[in-house]
């Protein structure tokens, strides 16, 4: 299978329209456009019945002791965990694009909700600023659909943004009403016939390093 996008060049830093937090000079953190980028894919093998979408981080803090907090920085080489950025679920095999702005476009307090980012008759899972904003008073509710990148202000590590398709042999997977990245990735299993991946780059500390992966 084959993956581009007219938003971003592979490899490269990611447009800060797409981001959900940018740099600001003054107090480190902004918010911004929060667009989701544009994905075609082409190349998907006989039998394909549906597609699913992930966008996953796999650098983020394992340990949040030192995150956004003034004074300190969060070392290069500390652990990194999964951040589920978009989780889509049971696109009709006929679906090949999914447009810039079509599933987000700005920052929504408390989330979106599942009705306006299922779209293309797929279904959207929540990403993991539900669990990030959990028990905030005004951004906290469920996420669901594309929230970009936000990476920690005083992260040393430029962060990879791993925008991925799968072609499935079932149109529908079986996934309970809310599910996650996780649940996604677990549902899948068994059931990929072939996918393709795109990476992009992000960090909001203007100071951030690449490394190896």
């Amino acid at each position: 299978m084959n993956l581009r996008s007219d938003s971003f060049v592979p490899y490269q830093h990611i447009p800060v329209r797409f981001a959900l937090g940018k740099h600001d000079p003054e107090s480190r953190f902004a918010f911004s456009e929060n667009v989701n980028p544009h994905l075609a894919w082409s190349g998907a093998p006989d039998g394909t019945q549906s597609f699913a979408v992930i966008c996953v981080d796999e650098d983020v803090p394992s340990v949040g002791d030192d995150v956004n907090q003034v004074g300190h920085s969060v070392d290069v080489w500390l652990p990194r965990a999964p951040f589920f950025h978009w989780v889509l679920a049971n696109l009709p095999a006929g679906v090949h694009e999914i447009e810039e702005g079509a599933h987000s476009s700005g920052v929504t307090q408390g989330g979106k909700s599942q009705s306006t980012t299922s779209l293309q008759g797929g279904v959207s899972g929540i990403n993991d600023y539900t669990n990030w904003f959990a028990g905030d008073a005004t951004m906290g509710g469920d996420w669901f659909g594309y929230d970009g990148p936000a990476p920690p202000w005083n992260d040393e590590r430029i962060h990879g943004y791993r925008f991925q398709v799968f072609a499935l042999d079932v149109a529908t997977l079986d996934l309970p009403e809310r599910f996650d990245g996780a649940t996604l990735r677990q549902a899948m299993q068994g059931h990929v016939l072939a996918s393709a991946e795109l990476v992009g780059l992000y960090a909001i500390n203007p100071d951030a390093s690449g490394l190896d992966r």
